[in-house]
């Protein structure tokens, strides 16, 4: 590969007390969070709307619950509130949410099932930030990262108005791949042990219809019921076993990566279709995801032909949303202070940093949260490694592959947003330079007062 060099240029600076890289399901929570606090906040992000995975992936936003079905006599408890669940309250009156409902088979995957809307999400989660006073760059790169010594000083952008220095006190990395603390010079990995993914939207297949073809071949294993089409008590998520309907459909399944669950609030639509693939290289390999783009659309191509083929009256089924771009588990791994383990998140250990308490696994049933219950995430677990001012948030903390399989999921990483946003606005108010001299006892109270639910039994 040749080289050149860039001669030095002079760019305009922008001057914050928080910066926010990424408007993904952290990022989103994390901005909020900061502005709420006080902080003077930007939100950086490469597309021109916010929302991340919980948007593009078009999934239920379900584990704000404990796993309280799977476990008889255990208590139903609301898990994640503060923040998160305030969206879902608002995302619900602007019918874009299902609200929380319980699911009917297969609860000991997870209890609640709760399924959106991913267009009325994003304008939500924008709203919300908006009315909170973030300046939410859209459209916008974060290219290169300005560091003096063991902190970030600012970040450099590229947007259609140029060239930009966004400088600030605290920084927070919600990028998904950890391109700022890579770029920081914070030490990280990258194990490659995820399929990649992109989901599509299918117009023109009934889920009352899918739900009946999966029962009368044997072959459901989950469902539930709640608001669609403006009725109550309607079918709004369904999977099921496709090998139960023959071994010739469930390798062709297989082949495509396809998830056969979906969810939908209307009626003659699936909320989304997912489809995976295992990258021969990693997610920040540029060329190996452009490959990665064309099969995963070539496999969305193959599905729909499938699902109008085995699907009663889906024969004229038609791909009716996309995600522009492919979604990750995981690209860098960034090292932090505390690298959580599965053991630790299966007993239920707590900690006395903790910024939230979860209950989810995404291997449950067969790796699930002891007796229906918490862990908690500790407050170092966010402090990137030889940075001072630095957080890492959503899938880019956590090296053990089955930990990890809990703290990436959706509502997982709004919490942890939340708590990064409000810890991230709390230091640059009281002029601590570093986030580790933060008292945890300040952070704790500003995270229960924003509604923040702590396993109270542990701490």
């Amino acid at each position: 590969m040749e080289y050149i060099v860039r001669p030095e240029t002079k760019v305009n600076a922008r001057y914050y007390d928080v910066v926010v890289c990424g408007g993904g399901t952290a990022g989103v929570f994390a901005a909020i969070a900061a502005a709420r606090n006080g902080a003077k906040t930007a939100l950086i992000e490469s597309k021109g709307y916010v929302g991340g995975i919980a948007a593009e992936g078009g999934c239920g936003l379900h584990s704000f619950y404990n796993l309280w079905k799977a476990f008889p006599g255990v208590e139903k408890r609301m898990v994640v509130r503060g923040i998160p669940e305030e969206m879902v309250q608002r995302l619900t009156q602007a019918n874009g949410a299902s609200g929380h409902n319980e699911t009917v088979l297969r609860y000991e995957y997870d209890s609640d099932t709760l399924c959106v809307d991913v267009e009325i999400y994003k304008f939500v989660v924008l709203q919300m930030l908006r009315e909170a006073g973030v300046h939410v760059m859209l459209n916008t790169m974060a290219v290169d990262t300005l560091v003096s010594g063991q902190r970030v000083e600012g970040v450099i952008t590229e947007s259609h108005q140029g060239c930009e220095a966004v400088m600030g006190k605290v920084f927070i990395d919600a990028t998904g791949y950890g391109d700022l603390s890579a770029r920081a010079g914070a030490p990280y990995t990258e194990p490659n042990d995820y399929t990649v993914a992109n989901s599509m939207g299918i117009g023109g297949i009934d889920i009352d219809k899918y739900y009946s073809f999966l029962k009368d071949n044997g072959a459901l294993t989950e469902y539930a019921c709640g608001p669609r089409g403006g009725r109550s008590n309607q079918i709004i998520r369904v999977d099921g076993d496709w090998s139960k309907i023959s071994d010739e459909l469930e390798r062709k399944v297989q082949e495509l990566g396809m998830h056969t669950v979906t969810t939908t609030l209307h009626d003659n639509y699936f909320m989304f279709i997912k489809l995976n693939y295992m990258m021969p290289k990693t997610p920040t390999d540029r060329d190996a995801l452009a490959d990665a783009e064309y099969e995963l659309r070539r496999r969305q191509q193959e599905a729909l032909k499938l699902l109008r083929q085995t699907v009663p009256g889906a024969e004229n089924a038609f791909i009716a949303r996309t995600a522009p771009t492919i979604t990750i588990r995981r690209a860098r791994c960034i090292e932090c202070e505390y690298d959580i383990s599965n053991e630790e998140v299966v007993n239920g250990k707590h900690f006395n940093d903790e910024i939230y308490s979860y209950g989810f696994h995404d291997y449950a049933p067969r790796i699930q949260i002891k007796n229906g219950g918490t862990y908690g995430l500790p407050y170092r677990a966010i402090q990137v490694k030889d940075l001072e001012n630095l957080f890492a948030v959503g899938m880019m903390i956590t090296s053990d592959h089955n930990a990890h399989m809990s703290t990436r999921n959706t509502v997982s990483c709004m919490a942890m947003g939340q708590a990064a946003g409000t810890a991230a606005a709390l230091c640059a108010d009281s002029g601590i330079t570093n986030v580790r001299d933060l008292p945890y006892g300040i952070l704790h109270d500003a995270l229960v007062m924003s509604n923040v639910w702590f396993d109270q039994e542990h701490l």
